[in-house]
């Protein structure tokens, strides 16, 4: 069957940056697909029929078969689409298990103390939290900076920016109502500069992130976990 004849759907809400980065991988290979969005306090009968595992969002369905789990979607859709767009996982199997290093890098090292610091008042607690954020930015730092790379994944972008996507939106509005700066151009350049040109590349632009509707989002979210500490 041609691909383009194929009936995609995305299952997702608008506030999830796993759905985005899902979006995102999808415009890289340029996939049309019928994107519907969920209520997660009132999950619909086809979200809980195709993820009754997680039951959580982004689904993507492909001739009405479900794939779940955002880095698995990402991979999936890569090679799904191996014909069309960029490569989002790199050719070389050595370059494609270190790509899938760097991403659980993200997941168990990186958003684990930056959330803790935007979750955590100001204090000893928060300022521990903040050392150990800058501690895991500095080896993405020092990643980035080696051979002058535009992007993780070289000079497009790829599986660990596709991870790392959320932080170039995320952390300046965690920064914005903290009020304290985690990642300065000073301190980290190379960083700050791939920030600016995730945001700046095709699929991001293509779908940006909703920063005006996260912030109060994200406000509320903090005044939550400071009130139950």
């Amino acid at each position: 069957m041609d691909h383009q004849e194929e009936k995609v759907k995305l299952f997702g809400m608008w506030a999830s940056p796993y759905v985005l980065k899902v979006k995102w991988a999808l415009s890289i290979k340029g996939v049309e697909y019928e994107y519907l969005e969920e209520d997660l306090r009132n999950k619909s009968d086809d979200l809980l029929e195709h993820n009754p595992v997680h039951k959580k969002v982004p689904v993507l369905l492909y001739h009405g078969k479900p794939v779940a789990e955002s880095d698995v979607i990402v991979e999936f859709v890569d090679e799904a689409w191996s014909h069309r767009g960029g490569r989002i996982l790199p050719g070389d199997p050595y370059e494609r298990a270190m790509a899938r290093f760097w991403v659980r890098f993200v997941h168990d090292k990186l958003s684990p103390p930056i959330w803790k610091w935007f979750t955590t008042a100001p204090g000893e607690d928060q300022e521990a939290a903040r050392g150990a954020s800058v501690e895991q930015l500095q080896v993405l730092e020092e990643l980035l900076a080696v051979g002058g790379k535009e992007f993780f994944a070289g000079e497009s972008v790829g599986l660990v920016d596709l991870s790392l996507g959320a932080m170039a939106y995320v952390v300046p509005m965690y920064e914005e109502i903290v009020g304290v700066r985690l990642v300065t151009e000073e301190r980290f350049p190379s960083l700050s500069a791939w920030m600016g040109r995730f945001l700046g590349s095709p699929p991001v632009k293509d779908h940006p992130p909703p920063v005006e509707r996260l912030i109060p989002r994200y406000r509320a979210m903090r005044e939550a976990f400071l009130k139950m500490g």
